[in-house]
């Protein structure tokens, strides 16, 4: 179904506006999702044969694959994403208000580079309806057979000294059917959203929704959530540094890194596409292939930083098993696609999932909790 995928729907969505095809793909797998028959027809197709666990932030993963964030902002198919066999699925960005995003056009493929650029700005219905729609979903008997995670973001109209209050507001209302919270401060494309990665703006952030996450754990008699931050790719070496100490002493539970990136390709050699180069004109955030040396550089610094005691989810140019084992050798526990799913379809989960077991085999390792940094190994 790869090839499939890659030889008759990927050559159609490329007439399409980029917003337009991932709206109409996501809609498709809601209604293939919806009805019993097509589920387990989706699950036949694409679900992993064989599942190898791994133990995370508390919580046990099927296997360490999962959708990053944008893929569904308003968590509408959950069923779907499910039914595809992912680890895990993750939902939004979630502001406090609604919002609108950015003006289109603001998605871009840059096909032959497995690229895409976008600008969207944290378009969402606002954590209010999102609550509510995964109220609904759930109290329908409906139910996940793995993790659910949210990724809040800021409000573009709350100042930034208000931001801990804007993602506290998000995190108390989606707390009831969320897994794992990630604070995402590194989107490019909220203005001066990345100014709140470093110190006492990033601590005041952590600080109010760990409040929040005491005071429902309390109030519902259960566990406290893990709560994690994403990154930029970006940063400097000290500025990466000074956002894991940070985020480690505020409390966090873990890091994603990273979110795209508004550097761009060299393009003065002459072997990226006009078509392609146009696409990287574009403002926004790049993710995708060329993304992906840099996503796994950084991984490879927080696991230094804090000699393997701080889970990592790695996310940025994972389009095949390889990228992927390269990321858990660099020091990802559990790994996350957007830009894969687009150039690669919904066969990526099963192709990863069945390749990674493969590489566990040939390397000799009993579990993927004993591969997580086993590059850092080889070198020292």
């Amino acid at each position: 179904m790869g090839i499939g995928y890659r030889i008759f729907v990927r050559p159609t969505l490329r007439l399409q506006d980029s917003e337009k095809a991932h709206s109409r793909a996501l809609r498709m797998l809601r209604i293939f999702s919806s009805n019993p028959v097509t589920r387990s027809l989706l699950s036949l197709i694409y679900r992993p044969r064989k599942d190898f666990s791994i133990l995370c932030f508390g919580q046990n993963y099927k296997h360490p694959f999962g959708n990053a964030a944008g893929l569904d902002k308003r968590a509408e198919a959950l069923q779907g994403w499910d039914a595809l066999g992912l680890g895990f699925i993750e939902i939004g960005g979630v502001t406090e208000h609604e919002q609108v995003g950015n003006p289109k056009p603001r998605m871009f493929r840059a096909t032959r580079s497995k690229a895409l650029v976008n600008r969207m700005g944290f378009n969402n219905p606002g954590s209010s309806k999102i609550a509510n729609k995964l109220e609904t979903f759930f109290s329908k008997s409906k139910s996940l057979s793995i993790p659910l995670w949210a990724n809040l973001g800021k409000s573009k109209t709350t100042p930034l000294e208000q931001a801990p209050t804007d993602y506290a507001t998000s995190m108390a209302r989606l707390w009831p059917y969320c897994d794992v919270f990630v604070v995402n401060v590194s989107s490019p494309n909220t203005p001066n959203l990345r100014e709140l990665q470093h110190d006492s703006a990033l601590q005041s952030i952590i600080e109010a929704c760990k409040k929040v996450n005491q005071d429902m754990s309390e109030n519902s008699d259960s566990n406290t959530k893990p709560i994690l931050v994403k990154i930029a790719p970006d940063l400097t070496e000290d500025q990466l540094l000074a956002v894991v100490k940070t985020a480690r002493s505020a409390g966090c539970d873990g890091i994603v890194a990273t979110n795209t990136t508004v550097e761009r390709p060299d393009i003065s050699q002459g072997d990226v596409s006009r078509s392609d180069s146009k696409v990287f004109s574009e403002s926004g955030g790049l993710s995708g292939a060329p993304l992906q040396q840099r996503s796994t550089e950084i991984i490879h610094q927080i696991y230094s930083l804090t000699d393997g005691d701080w889970p990592i989810v790695g996310v940025g140019g994972i389009s095949s098993v390889d990228d992927a084992w390269e990321k858990i050798g660099a020091g990802a526990s559990l790994l996350q696609a957007y830009s894969g799913f687009v150039f690669e379809g919904p066969s990526l989960t099963k192709s990863i999932v069945k390749g990674l077991e493969k590489k566990l085999k040939e390397h000799g390792f009993s579990s993927l909790q004993e591969a997580v940094g086993f590059s850092h190994r080889q070198n020292s």
